[in-house]
């Protein structure tokens, strides 16, 4: 049974929010942001070959980073990387990966997953795995994890479903990141689930949503030559791939479809966002202090996240609530609180300072 379960690690974003370590030339996925020895994307590789074979497991990242990629995974050969020329969002990208792994096995199905989420319970997480893919090999349905909201946080989208006593439930609707009072509104009403961006389904059905949503992208990826697999589809993708609308699968497909269902998970999950939620699940000291890489002497500081290349000494004194780090020539300091505002900071520095530091 495991022959026909496919995985696509989805690691072609940059991490903007996590500047001035994550970059355009070496993004967050690539380094080991927890200090555990291991990179964001060996750990997710690691985590999903515990159910799917290695051969199975696909990466689409963009072309800059496959010398990246096959440093850090050097298991992989260059079949099994999805190189995008151009960046498409997530959609063209999941229809590539479904026609590759169609032509190679039409039994196939199919996990999509981001390189760069934390799971806690991993065990119980490819529990919920398994059980999706036993679900999609039997149905056409498109699936989806939710996972239990335990805040009512607006940097999230969320989905509602139908309540009811089987374990997968129906997928009522999408909602995009909503303020705090409609957040409030959802976690009360307790038919709402956080969307992780994790995905499953067989490749027969998600290639069919894909002829039904959006056959225009299906004109484009799917030739009909058999050119997945062979010499020809480097070139056929150079040539063809930017042709296709720049759309996110869950503005294709998963809003669109009616036979989106979701299964709701509860394994210790954070998306890794923001350098806040990375704090969130570091070790503290008594003080609340978390640290990665540096050699710290705190003083009546509390709160604080530092993170700077291996070894290095640092003292921090009357400090509340920072994130300080630290990569080669950069340092950043910026409030706890004011994490999303990372991105338009990485922008300012990118004028003020040149291309190279971001």
């Amino acid at each position: 049974m495991k022959k026909n379960y496919y995985a696509i690690i989805m690691a072609g974003g940059v991490g903007s929010r996590f500047w001035p370590v994550s970059t355009q030339k070496f993004p967050k996925q690539f380094h080991d942001m927890l200090g555990t020895g291991q990179s964001l994307i060996q750990r997710t590789f690691e985590r999903i070959n515990e159910l799917v074979p290695s051969n199975n497991i696909l990466i689409a990242t963009n072309a800059n980073y496959e010398k990246l990629v096959l440093q850090q995974l050097p298991q992989l050969n260059n079949r099994q990387l999805l190189l995008e020329p151009v960046m498409r969002n997530t959609a063209p990208c999941v229809l590539y990966a479904a026609l590759k792994i169609y032509a190679q096995n039409p039994d196939a199905v199919i996990l999509v997953a981001p390189s760069d989420h934390w799971i806690k319970d991993e065990g119980e997480f490819l529990r919920n795995i398994q059980t999706s893919f036993k679900a999609c090999s039997e149905k056409d349905i498109l699936m989806t994890l939710g996972i239990q909201p335990d805040h009512p946080n607006t940097g999230y989208g969320y989905i509602q479903y139908e309540k009811g006593t089987s374990e997968i439930k129906k997928v009522k609707n999408f909602t995009e990141k909503p303020n705090l009072e409609t957040a409030k509104e959802f976690i009360n009403s307790g038919d709402y689930l956080w969307n992780a961006g994790i995905f499953i389904w067989s490749a027969k059905s998600i290639i069919a949503a894909f002829k039904q949503h959006l056959p225009e992208m299906v004109a484009v990826l799917d030739d009909g030559n058999n050119v997945y697999n062979s010499d020809f589809e480097d070139d056929f993708i150079k040539n063809n791939y930017q042709k296709c609308e720049n759309i996110s699968i869950d503005f294709a497909i998963m809003e669109q479809a009616q036979n989106v269902h979701v299964l709701p998970v509860d394994f210790g999950w954070n998306d890794l966002g923001t350098w806040g939620s990375l704090y969130s699940k570091l070790k503290k000291d008594e003080a609340e202090n978390a640290v990665v890489g540096a050699n710290v002497i705190f003083r009546d500081a509390k709160g604080n996240m530092i993170k700077t290349e291996s070894g290095k000494r640092v003292v921090i004194q009357g400090l509340e609530d920072f994130i300080v780090v630290e990569k080669k020539d950069v340092i950043m300091i910026c409030p706890r609180k004011d994490d999303q505002d990372i991105k338009q900071i990485m922008r300012e520095a990118k004028e003020l300072f040149g291309k190279k530091y971001v």
